[in-house]
């Protein structure tokens, strides 16, 4: 019988009250059997988005919901074992393509992904645009694909931290995903759970992040580095702009169109960027890199020789889905309507508002307002002009992919109110903003 007072310990976290390592482990391990009912948890969960949780607390939930579910054991691979994880963005396909990248530099690549979150896409729901392919995969299977293939892409099931799934999804509808606390134990106990060697972090930033100031994003990324310091594990973070939608397109099926083609070395200069750098830290941390001009020339190399997209269509098969995509993009969902937002003027363009990018998207339907909502992995956005690029009057800047005729007209309408041209190009800096290696 369970026996804990949710009550006290709802109302000792919204009075900035610390909780016990038991006691947060007796509250995840009674969530995940049922005990606790989702609106308390859900209050506790509003409690810690508003008083946060030190570290001592948030290395205790990461934790509790790792050991909520099975430990991988992935010692049998001779091979170094490096994941990558981001925090969550606007368009950011970077594991579709950075996973075949490192695998095919002989690196295994061991990813345990999610599903959108707020108004950010998922690596998962993408992967599904392609027919066929599985992401609920066993132990055995998942294994099996690091060993033959070297990555594998697969979410959260009832063995891997059955707790971050019931959490995922009930951060999603509750507002309590922007949590810095909530955030980092999600994305740890995922990672710890997988048996890797190393991980390197891509913390957002930016209007269309969930930690949208500087300050914030390296909060996070230091409270991952000390969570993965405690339990033996290396872990490098780099911090990243989200101030506009990464590449050019934003969706499911439109997304893994974007990451083929990156594959084949047709990219927009800010995803090559965010990619490349992410790939370089992951070989450098495996050891197969001693130094990060010769990890570049080694990504260069399997980009360049078709290795990586290989990789794609071999991982796109073992996982039971259709490799005949890499050539035949028809094969994925296709939208029904393609509404084009025009520049009304000549100029540049200044800003892209990444937040409103993925609420539209979600409004469109690629993303979910419920938990259990279906999404539809045909519609999304194709940016033609991204910031800093030159725009005629009558351009095409974006283009509206919709199931629906006159929803895809009236969120191409409110879409262009977030597309902000000047006279003059903007300043635009980097994407990547800083690399942490120490708390």
């Amino acid at each position: 019988m369970f026996s804990m007072n949710l009550y006290e310990l709802i109302k000792r976290k919204r009075d900035r009250g610390r909780l016990t390592r038991g006691e947060i482990q007796d509250l995840v391990a009674g969530y995940v059997k049922g005990d606790v009912p989702d609106y308390q948890m859900a209050a506790w969960l509003m409690a810690v988005h508003f008083r946060g949780m030190n570290a001592d607390e948030t290395t205790a939930l990461t934790m509790a919901m790792m050991d909520s579910g099975r430990v991988f054991d992935l010692s049998g691979l001779d091979v170094p074992k490096i994941d990558k994880h981001s925090t969550g963005g606007v368009g950011d396909k970077v594991s579709l393509i950075l996973g075949p990248l490192v695998a095919a530099c002989g690196v295994a690549v061991p990813m345990v992904s999610g599903r959108g979150l707020g108004h950010t896409g998922g690596t998962l729901d993408k992967l599904e645009s392609i027919p066929g392919f599985r992401t609920n995969l066993r132990f055995k299977e998942f294994y099996q694909n690091l060993d033959e293939v070297g990555l594998s892409i697969m979410g959260q099931t009832r063995e891997l931290c059955p707790a971050d799934r019931k959490l995922y999804a009930l951060r999603d509808v509750t507002a309590t995903v922007d949590s810095p606390a909530l955030i980092a134990a999600s994305i740890m106990s995922k990672k710890l759970a997988e048996g890797i060697d190393g991980l390197v972090l891509d913390v957002k930033t930016g209007i269309g992040a969930f930690m949208s100031r500087t300050p914030q994003a390296r909060r996070l990324a230091r409270a991952m580095i000390r969570i993965g310091a405690k339990m033996g594990k290396k872990v490098v973070a780099l911090v990243t702009g989200m101030w506009e939608p990464l590449g050019q397109a934003v969706g499911n099926a439109v997304e893994v169109v974007e990451a083929i083609e990156a594959l084949k070395g047709n990219w927009r200069m800010d995803l090559e960027e965010v990619t490349m750098a992410l790939g370089e830290e992951m070989l450098v941390l495996s050891g197969r890199a001693h130094s990060f001009a010769q990890a570049r020339r080694l990504l260069m190399r399997a980009l360049t020789q078709g290795k990586a997209l290989d990789k794609f269509g071999q991982m796109v098969k073992a996982q039971g889905g259709d490799s005949k995509v890499v050539d035949d993009y028809s094969l994925l969902p296709q939208a029904r309507h393609t509404i084009e937002v025009k520049a009304g003027s000549t100029g540049y363009v200044r800003t892209i508002d990444a937040l409103h990018v993925g609420l539209l998207s979600v409004e469109l339907g690629a993303g979910r307002k419920k938990v259990r909502a279906r999404i539809d992995r045909s519609v999304g956005f194709v940016f033609k002009k991204k910031v800093g690029d030159r725009v005629g009057q009558g351009d095409v800047m974006v283009e509206v992919l919709a199931s629906n005729a006159k929803q895809g007209a009236e969120v191409a309408a409110r879409l262009s109110e977030h597309v902000v041209l000047s006279k003059s190009p903007p300043r635009n800096g980097g994407r990547v903003i800083a690399r942490l290696t120490k708390v």
